[in-house]
């Protein structure tokens, strides 16, 4: 389904590829980061994000550790535990069960919901699938710009020119 374009919020590539374009255009007015990014360096992406938001760190909160404290709090790791986390409800209204594999709902097998490593999809893909996906994001992203960084055990990084 996902391949076709049927998804809760729309066709995937399609809302990626409008913020994506628009944040090439106004680039003053949207910032786009990308998960996997963040994970590789959280901290120099916090900085611009800061930067963006028109409140930089300064060099004395940089000297303290402020932005590896902001990290630390907002890591996958620090935010799982957190009580709401564990038992809030998800904006979309499904209890935050639903999401971790313990209702019939919508199961997501609680590895892949809690651990969030990049290219553990490829874990739950099999090798047809995860070359459909990369052709799928070849094909969508072409001639955009947009790099996709699957970390998958069998691709590469998918560029488009």
């Amino acid at each position: 389904m996902f391949c076709q374009g049927i998804n809760e919020f729309g066709p995937f590539f399609d809302h990626v590829l409008g913020y994506w374009r628009a944040s090439q255009e106004k680039s003053s007015k949207i910032l786009f980061l990308q998960y996997e990014d963040l994970k590789e360096d959280i901290n120099s992406h916090l900085k611009k994000l800061a930067m963006f938001l028109g409140v930089p760190f300064t060099e004395e909160e940089e000297k303290q550790g402020v932005v590896e404290e902001i990290a630390k709090n907002c890591s996958f790791e620090n935010m799982k535990d957190l009580e709401v986390n564990k038992k809030g409800a998800q904006t979309f209204g499904y209890p935050q069960e639903t999401f971790s594999g313990k209702t019939k709902t919508f199961v997501i097998p609680r590895k892949l919901s809690l651990e969030k490593q990049n290219g553990d999809w490829s874990n739950y893909l099999t090798p047809s699938m995860v070359d459909r996906l990369e052709k799928l994001i070849q094909e969508k992203l072409d001639n955009s710009g947009l790099t996709f960084k699957l970390f998958s055990k069998t691709s590469k990084d998918i560029t488009s020119t």
